[in-house]
């Protein structure tokens, strides 16, 4: 019987200790982000900490890529946040665990393989999309407020950005929110708001529970849209995060697994009294440039940050406002893709329309699933206008001028093959057509009709059609939806 295999942090002190660092720099990173989210989603601090907390344990557990970090994030708060302002916490806990059980639902139907249908340009209008409406939520935080938040956001945010040409070793979001908390505290700064004045902080463990809602079709009709839309939300940023991991560290994940598992992972929360989440691209890349490439890390920073935040509550509770809002303006201007808006000039016009639609759609809707499903639908209308001019016919007669042969080249779906019955010249040509599919693919029962109505109208005026030349998918397709089969 073969020896089991042991995790390589098992037997290498280095992995281990590289693994370690990398978790707890990341539960450090974890702390204001979550904070920031709870409040963006417009619950509890202590929600979107043990969202974290339970997020990362299980996914480290059942996910499918292993050394990714997912917690609660911005693009499930953005999602939840008028659910929480409607009708509260209650249901988005419920909206929470429907949520995960439709990802494992989604998962057992290979939603995985169909994330490489997502074009690019819906991709970036997502992510631009969300770095937007980030922004906008920090600025209800800049708008009645003592002046000196002001200068102190700022010096938030030159922290942040300037820090690490100087070092690394620490995240420079929490030396910022660290540097802030100690001016506001050191010179009795009492009138800047804190986290402490947005709610109470825990101090014990998570517990476990149902959902505080009558469980009735109404209930599920409020709380429906919701999962289904953290459900799309959290597999898109998860897979395309999965994705991202899989080509820094030229190894393969599980998309299936790792569907399913932040599937699990949201129920878990769920059951907890979280927000739910999932994959946090900024963190995962924190925690794979750290040196992490094992489940271990991913384990400890949700582990080290539930310490964290039980043991020193009482000091997280006087971090400034303006300290996370300088965290979230950040993340703002880091998850968005500058590089689409200096190539906007030069991208095809088609693309642009997708990214752009894609962000329009998700700033009315407030809902980024919506969002992607326009920008998905806008791109495969856009693809089949342009596909459909790309199917060309020529014809030439015979010597003895008996025959005319078209030839057919490109690919005839329903689209291309709207135009295929004008090519032809039905009046003048000799009373034998060939045509000729040689370089022609038959997609769809509509091009077999269009070869049809072609058949017809000569027959109407007693010629003869052969057509020729098609592979066996087109011969399949024409023999099972053709009338003249």
């Amino acid at each position: 019987m073969p020896r089991p295999v042991l995790p390589t942090w098992l037997t290498s002190p280095t992995v281990a200790r590289t693994e370690i660092l990398a978790g707890l720099v990341v539960a450090l990173a974890l702390i204001p982000e979550a904070i920031s989210f709870s409040i963006l989603a417009g619950v509890d601090p202590a929600v979107g900490l043990f969202s974290a907390f339970t997020m990362a344990i299980t996914i480290s557990v059942t996910g499918g890529r292993p050394a990714m970090i997912s917690a609660a994030t911005g693009a499930v708060a953005l999602v939840v946040a008028p659910l929480v302002d409607a009708h509260g916490l209650q249901y988005l806990i419920a909206a929470v665990i429907l949520g995960g059980a439709l990802q494992v639902l989604l998962a057992a139907g290979g939603v995985a393989r169909l994330m490489r249908f997502i074009p690019r340009s819906v991709m970036i209008g997502f992510v631009n999309a969300l770095a937007i409406m980030i922004f906008e939520a920090q600025i209800t935080h800049l708008v009645d407020v003592p002046w000196l938040v002001y200068p102190l956001t700022a010096l938030g945010l030159a922290i942040i950005l300037l820090l690490p040409r100087l070092t690394t070793v620490i995240p420079p979001p929490l030396i910022a929110v660290a540097a802030l908390t100690a001016i506001t505290v050191g010179f009795g700064l009492t009138d800047i708001p804190t986290v402490g004045d947005e709610g109470t902080l825990p101090d014990s463990l998570p517990t476990l529970g149902l959902p505080d809602v009558p469980f009735t079709l109404e209930t599920l009709r409020i709380i429906a849209p919701y999962a289904i839309a953290i459900a799309f939300v959290g597999l898109l940023e998860s897979l395309l995060t999965a994705k991202v991991v899989d080509d820094l560290t030229d190894t393969a994940s599980n998309k299936t697994r790792e569907s399913w598992g932040q599937g699990v992972a949201n129920i878990v929360t769920g059951f907890f009294g979280g927000m739910g989440g999932c994959a946090m691209i900024g963190q995962t890349m924190m925690n794979v440039r750290s040196g992490a490439r094992t489940r271990l890390s991913t384990f400890l920073a949700g582990a080290l940050l539930l310490v964290l935040v039980v043991v020193l509550g009482d000091a997280v509770a006087r971090i400034p406002m303006a300290a996370l809002v300088a965290v979230m303006i950040f993340v703002s201007g880091a998850t968005i893709d500058w590089h689409s808006l200096r190539t906007l000039p030069t991208m095809p016009r088609s693309e642009t329309a997708v990214m752009v639609t894609t962000v329009v759609v998700v700033l009315l809707t407030r809902n980024l699933a919506i969002g992607v499903a326009v920008g998905v639908v806008v791109a495969c209308v856009l693809f089949a206008r342009r596909v459909a001019h790309v199917v060309e016919v020529e014809s030439e007669l015979t010597p003895d001028g008996g025959t005319r042969i078209y030839e057919v080249r490109g690919a005839l779906f329903f689209a291309s093959s709207n135009d295929l019955v004008t090519q032809f010249d039905y009046a003048g040509d000799p009373a034998q057509i060939v045509i000729d599919l040689s370089e022609a693919h038959v997609w769809d029962a509509s091009s077999v009709a269009a070869l049809d109505a072609i058949t017809h109208k000569y027959a109407r005026r007693d010629k003869t059609v052969i057509v020729r030349g098609a592979n066996a998918f087109s011969t399949d397709r024409l023999a099972r939806h053709s009338d003249q089969a």
